[in-house]
């Protein structure tokens, strides 16, 4: 694979990882402004939920992003590899969900 096969992508997750930190910190200081107006409104706690949430799901948008790059580019040791990373984040994602609504 050439370098010039990968700037297209490296572009796209670049772009996508700016728009993610973006959305993130855009939500994460409106849902700050609302809870330091009222710390008890769930506006506020929803907005910094969605900001946390952006911001973790971020790295993992970029790999899906990887994986259909990889295949479009018939790249299949890099799909593969980048497909056990999505299969990790994924499970990691499914057993923290599961331990947080486990949890009294």
């Amino acid at each position: 694979m050439t370098t010039d096969q990968l700037a297209p992508l490296e572009h796209k997750l670049g772009r996508l990882l700016v728009a993610g930190v973006f959305a993130s910190a855009a939500f994460l200081v409106a849902g700050l402004l609302l809870w330091l107006r009222d710390p008890t409104g769930s506006a506020a706690a929803s907005l910094l939920n969605a900001g946390l949430v952006t911001l973790m799901a971020t790295p993992i948008l970029r790999v899906v992003v990887s994986v259909t790059e990889y295949v479009r580019l018939r790249q299949w040791f890099f799909v593969a590899v980048t497909i056990a990373v999505l299969a990790e984040l994924t499970v990691t994602v499914w057993a923290a969900l599961y331990r947080i609504s486990r949890s009294p």
